[in-house]
């Protein structure tokens, strides 16, 4: 399912005017929805065994963004998690270390602390999250805070109001201006809260414009609404960097977050991944899961598989 516009407009003119961002925004095929959620739940059917479970657990774990985002997070909460993502399983140390702690930007620092000397990331919510309704220049402060903290990876928050209202450049250039604090310093993830954007049709125009505006990562949610990471808005977002890849040769990253809270549910998605933007995006570089409860159940079926029994409930921690 193409989801690029039949335009022979080079990308680098796309943004020189709101109303050719808009033309080409408005360009992309429509979306068919009926035959986007009958793809992802026939992909979500797919039965993975033994062998294979067991390496798409590891590689889940190892692709998890161990999250913390409470008004009632402490240092010694971060810290305690920071260990946690860097040694998951303390009985088993060939459990896969998870990709990164993401937490406020003002528990970087912590997080840094308890992550140090391994290959786990520190990632900051920033610009203002979860509702992105902010003065840019206090969403660039936030930005700059955490980066100067020590954060790899910055999840930025779009203005949805702006985007809904059809001020795409002014989202796009909102993006351009965090993607240039975070510097080279950080990766930058883009987050659309898929929930909030009411249609695919506007899902595919914000994988687009954040794309456009260089996104490292395009990401569906918070996980602070009612709607977060679905498998159909989270195969939309990887045809848009299957496609983007192919027009461009950049490859993007994919994060879904919030709502995925099982194994079953991460290898339906891992599925997505593989039969839609392909294997080179199986990787924690490229894609991610946005969670907090989901790295407990990992663990728990990689116990189980190991030993063919469940543990105890006091197996995992409880974060």
């Amino acid at each position: 399912m193409p989801t690029t516009a039949p335009s022979a407009q080079p990308l680098s003119d796309v943004t020189a005017s709101d109303s050719s961002l808009r033309r080409f925004l408005h360009g992309l095929p429509g979306v068919d929805a009926v035959g986007l959620e009958a793809r992802a739940a026939s992909l979500g059917t797919r039965s993975i065994k033994t062998t294979a479970k067991a390496y798409a657990i590891d590689l889940a774990i190892s692709m998890v963004d161990l999250t913390t985002l409470e008004g009632a997070d402490t240092p010694g909460k971060v810290r305690a998690l920071g260990a946690k993502a860097v040694r998951p399983d303390p009985t088993d140390r060939t459990t896969p270390a998870t990709a990164a702690v993401c937490v406020y930007p003002d528990m970087v620092a912590a997080a840094k602390e308890a992550v140090a000397g391994s290959p786990v990331k520190v990632a900051s919510v920033a610009t203002a999250f979860p509702a992105g309704r902010a003065a840019l220049d206090v969403k660039l402060a936030d930005v700059r805070e955490a980066v100067a903290a020590g954060a790899d990876e910055i999840d930025m928050v779009i203005d949805r109001g702006a985007f809904l209202a059809g001020r795409y450049l002014k989202v796009f250039d909102e993006i351009t201006a965090v993607k240039e604090a975070c510097g080279t310093a950080a990766r930058l993830k883009v987050i659309f809260e898929t929930g909030e954007l009411s249609t695919y049709d506007n899902i595919r125009r914000a994988s687009w414009l954040g794309m456009l505006a260089g996104a490292d990562f395009i990401k569906t949610s918070t996980g602070k609404v009612a709607v977060n990471a679905t498998p159909a808005n989270t195969l939309l977002m990887l045809e848009a960097v299957r496609d983007f890849r192919a027009q461009t040769g950049v490859q993007i990253g994919v994060k879904p977050a919030g709502g995925i809270r099982t194994s079953k549910d991460a290898i339906k998605f891992l599925v997505l991944v593989n039969e839609t933007a392909g294997a080179d995006w199986l990787d924690n570089h490229w894609f991610r899961f946005g969670a907090s409860s989901l790295l407990n159940d990992l663990l728990m079926q990689r116990q189980k598989l190991a030993t063919g029994r469940y543990s105890g409930p006091d197996y995992v921690t409880v974060d």
